[in-house]
């Protein structure tokens, strides 16, 4: 289908861009890769006025370090993302997830602001994001403000995001020197949306783990993070018991929905699943660290 009628914008500068989303209030809506927007808008499922693309706003495609944080902003894109040395070497898990997102020619445009922001339980770099204990930085007709992305996702598509408001920047504290990390994620084929995913951030002292951060994707209304498991592994050896104990309560907390996918028993299972294969990938790293 085609899009229904609507005014295009360019802005430079973010100042712009709000000010712009501000003016038109529920007419206007924030462009980035578009991957999402442009096929709502196919189907009229949204017929936004103006569309307000922040692809002309040179510093929201940046990708630097600021002390112990990575700040990267929310035009890079998925390709970026996984062709960056400086994520390579400080948080691999990013570059990881990126080359499971979709394809290709997907990763060229598609943008990892608009992959946390949209609030799609199916996107990947959400649960990331909550495993990496990231924050977005917003911007509105309010002023700027900081979020913990812990905080951020409250239902399928419903995030913390004021209207008007966009992200800015993806702030991530850099994990230790030695850390372990998986993105494991089963999906039906390549380009499709995870059945069901884990993310997984540890560090080892000797054979007992001592930190551990866990994500799930898809198997909720929102990302998920999995706190209950991680204070079982803490302190803990990754023994089979230990690790069927902190399955079940990771899988405890999902609520996935029936689809095409699988029943939402099976795709609990598979969150299990996932959830161990991705501890002992992030295990075997940090040992090889």
């Amino acid at each position: 289908m085609i899009p229904g009628a609507f005014t295009y914008h360019r802005p430079s500068s973010v100042k712009d861009a709000v000010a712009l989303l501000a003016t038109f209030g529920d007419d206007g809506r924030a462009l980035a890769g578009g991957h999402s927007l442009i096929p709502m808008m196919k189907l009229r499922l949204a017929t936004p006025a103006n569309l307000v693309d922040l692809g002309g706003i040179a510093h929201l495609k940046s990708i630097r370090q600021d002390g112990g944080d990575i700040v990267i902003g929310p035009m890079v894109t998925q390709h970026e993302l996984i062709g960056s040395e400086l994520l390579t070497q400080k948080i691999p898990l990013i570059r990881e997830t990126a080359l499971q997102i979709a394809d290709p020619q997907v990763r060229y445009l598609g943008t990892l602001g608009g992959n946390i922001a949209n609030g799609d339980p199916g996107n990947d770099m959400p649960a990331v994001m909550l495993c990496l204990n990231a924050s977005y930085h917003l911007a509105g007709k309010s002023g700027e403000r900081l979020i913990a992305a812990r905080e951020f996702y409250q239902g399928a598509y419903f995030t913390a995001l004021e209207p008007g408001e966009i992200v800015t920047a993806i702030r991530i504290p850099v994990p230790p020197a030695g850390h372990g990390h998986a993105y494991q994620k089963l999906k039906r084929k390549i380009g499709d949306y995870a059945t069901a995913a884990a993310a997984v951030v540890l560090t080892l002292k000797g054979s007992e783990v001592t930190s551990v951060s866990i994500g799930l994707t898809n198997v909720a209304e929102t990302p998920l993070f999995a706190e209950e498991a991680g204070r079982i592994l803490t302190g803990a050896m990754l023994d089979p018991a230990t690790v069927k104990r902190a399955v079940a309560a990771a899988e405890k907390i999902t609520a996935p929905a029936s689809d095409r996918r699988g029943t939402p028993q099976y795709r609990t299972k598979m969150a299990g699943v996932m959830l161990a294969r991705a501890l002992a990938r992030a295990a075997e790293r940090a040992r090889s660290a």
